[in-house]
């Protein structure tokens, strides 16, 4: 795809209210747009490289005999319980279900990958 028919275009200059670096090339580049402080939209050309390096690391991972899974995005509170994480993290995002159960958006999937 050519850079004139992308919906986005790059900006000359960079957002007033980014102090990250990365974030200001980024936005100026046109990959990301800015949502609010920390939510970011990734647009066509990040999406892209993205892609690309899900590709590169799922080959890698076929040659190695890795498998691939996708997790769900919100897990039970025992589980966070378990760690002792459930209480001790004020910025943990939580919600509760129809049936009154609680749970906590994935913060890192690194917890309940057991083999």
């Amino acid at each position: 795809m050519r850079q004139s028919q992308l919906f986005t275009k790059a900006r000359k200059e960079a957002p007033a209210d980014e102090a990250a670096k990365n974030a200001k090339l980024l936005i100026r580049a046109g990959f990301v747009d800015k949502l609010q402080a920390g939510v970011y939209t990734y647009l066509p050309l990040c999406l892209r490289v993205l892609k690309k390096i899900e590709n590169i690391i799922r080959e890698e991972m076929n040659r190695a005999g890795g498998q691939e899974i996708l997790m769900p995005a919100l897990q039970p509170k025992e589980l966070w319980q378990t760690t002792g994480r459930w209480d001790a993290m004020d910025d943990l995002y939580k919600v509760t279900d129809s049936s009154g159960r609680e749970n906590a958006d994935r913060d890192t999937k690194k917890l309940w990958c057991r083999s």
